[in-house]
């Protein structure tokens, strides 16, 4: 029983970082569309999107399945509960990316300073969502944490935008419409980050038994 559960949690770590594939690639696609790449398109991001939410089903089943047939405790009901809540963030930042993807079209008058930025925000979520999934398969706890920290820099990079965009809209430099799509991607990007951070409080909990925002089960 125990070289079973040992076999189905090998595959689930296969699957969680194909998932954390499919939102890796969400993400640059989704940061390339706004950077003005023609041959992306927000339907590209959307069939990864969709993607996304049909791994999230099979993860989830496999989960179930693991723990009706192993009925693991301790650590073990720790991985297989986290990650269910990983995969849920995970489908969270498919739709993010899906909705920057409907944002896209309209930022074209937008300066390339400012999606330049975005650029950046893209990048930095890029890391950390592939940081944190293999933090978990890794069991990685000092990973884990550093994916919390690097959330500071996407904060800091969606405030930089923001107060650009004030300043610009203000003085009458910038198309408003245009600028406030294009805050709104980098909200978006903001939310991505958050989500990733959400996945390594999660690995935390995994590793650790604690979570700050969560009660902790009894026997768990």
């Amino acid at each position: 029983m125990r070289t079973e559960f040992q076999q189905q949690l090998q595959t689930l770590h296969v699957e969680l970082m194909k998932m954390g594939g499919l939102c890796e690639e969400a993400i640059s696609l989704a940061a390339k569309l706004i950077l003005g790449d023609s041959e992306i398109s927000p339907k590209d991001i959307h069939e990864v999107e969709m993607a996304t939410d049909r791994k999230e089903r099979e993860i989830e089943a496999l989960c179930m399945q693991i723990l009706l047939q192993q009925q693991p405790v301790a650590g073990d009901f720790r991985a297989v509960s986290s990650a269910l809540k990983m995969i849920s963030d995970m489908e969270r930042i498919g739709d993010q990316t899906d909705n920057i993807g409907e944002l896209a079209p309209y930022l074209t008058k937008c300066r390339a300073q400012d999606q330049v930025q975005i650029g950046e925000m893209a990048r930095a979520t890029v890391q950390m969502v592939t940081d944190s999934v293999e933090a978990f398969v890794k069991s990685d706890l000092p990973m884990a944490r550093r994916v919390m920290q690097a959330d500071d820099e996407v904060d800091r990079l969606f405030y930089d935008v923001k107060e650009d965009l004030i300043e610009q809209i203000c003085q009458r430099k910038v198309d408003p419409r245009a600028s406030l799509d294009l805050l709104m991607a980098a909200k978006y990007f903001e939310r991505i980050g958050d989500h990733a951070v959400n996945i390594a409080e999660w690995v935390e909990y995994f590793l650790t038994g604690s979570h700050k925002n969560q009660p902790i089960p009894s026997g768990a």
